[in-house]
C-alpha cells in the first residue's frame, strides 16, 4: 500500500514540475494525433458530404465499407500498414517504419473512417431539410457542400474529436509501426503499457493522469457542440 502512495505522489510531482521525460513523450502524442487527425478531417469531411448528397454508382458499397471500417481492428490495420511500410513493402522505399510519420499514417487511417461516417450522418439530415430548397437556388456541388459544412460546422466538430479521441488512446497499432523507440517513436498509450510492465508506476501514472486530462476535456467539448448542435 505504501508503494502505490509513493508512486500516485511521485507522478503527480512529475506532473507539477512538468518533467523533461513527460513532457517529451505527452508533446510527441499530440503532434502525432493531431496530425492525424487534420488530415483525417481535411479528407472525410469532403468525403461525407459527398456520399450524403449525391447520388452515383458504388455509392451503397462505399458506405458500408465506410461503416465497417469504423470497427476495423487497429492491431490488424497496424500489421498491414507495417507491411506496407517494410523494406520487403511496396512502400518500403519511404523508410517510414518505426518513425512518428508512420504512426501518423495508421491513426490517420483508423479516424478516416470514424470522420467520414459521422459528417455522412450528419450532413445528411441537414441535406434532407434543405435540398429542394439548394436544388431551387441551382446551386453548384462545391457551393451547396461548403454551404452545409459549415451549417453543420458544430455536428462536425463533434465527429472530429471523436476522432481525435480514438487517435490519442490508441496503442495496439502505434506500437507496431512505431516500435515504441525513446525519444522517437514512445507516446502516451506505449509509455504507460512500458512503464507498467517494467514495474515504473510513477510514470505509468503521471502519463495517465495527463491522458484522462486530455480525454476530459475533449469529452466536455463534445458536450458542449452538442448542445450548441440542439
Amino acid at each position: 500500500m505504501q508503494d502505490f502512495q509513493h508512486s500516485f505522489t511521485y507522478a503527480f510531482r512529475l506532473v507539477v514540475q512538468a518533467d523533461a521525460t513527460l513532457l517529451e513523450i505527452v508533446s510527441l502524442s499530440l503532434r502525432v494525433s493531431v496530425g492525424a487527425t487534420l488530415l483525417a478531417c481535411l479528407i472525410g469531411l469532403p468525403l461525407g458530404a459527398i456520399l450524403a448528397t449525391r447520388d452515383f454508382p458504388g455509392k451503397w458499397l462505399l458506405t458500408v465499407i465506410t461503416n465497417t471500417l469504423m470497427g476495423m481492428p487497429p492491431v490488424v490495420l497496424g500489421l498491414l500498414v507495417y507491411m506496407l511500410l517494410s523494406r520487403a513493402g511496396p512502400l518500403g522505399w519511404l523508410e517510414m517504419l518505426y518513425t512518428p510519420g508512420a504512426m501518423i499514417l495508421v491513426q490517420f487511417l483508423l479516424v478516416l473512417p470514424i470522420v467520414t461516417a459521422l459528417t455522412r450522418q450528419i450532413i445528411e439530415d441537414s441535406w434532407q431539410e434543405y435540398k429542394e430548397q439548394f436544388r431551387s437556388l441551382c446551386l453548384s456541388n462545391t457551393t451547396t457542400i461548403l454551404t452545409l459544412l459549415w451549417d453543420t460546422r458544430n455536428g462536425l466538430l463533434t465527429a472530429a474529436l471523436a476522432g481525435f479521441a480514438r487517435a490519442i488512446s490508441e496503442v495496439g497499432a502505434v506500437i507496431i509501426v512505431g516500435g515504441n523507440i525513446n525519444h522517437l517513436t514512445r507516446v502516451m498509450t506505449t509509455a504507460i503499457a512500458l512503464e507498467t510492465s517494467k514495474g515504473d508506476l510513477a510514470l505509468a501514472l503521471a502519463l495517465g493522469m495527463i491522458l484522462l486530462s486530455i480525454a476530459l476535456v475533449v469529452n466536455a467539448l463534445v458536450y458542449s457542440a452538442r448542445l450548441r448542435v440542439t
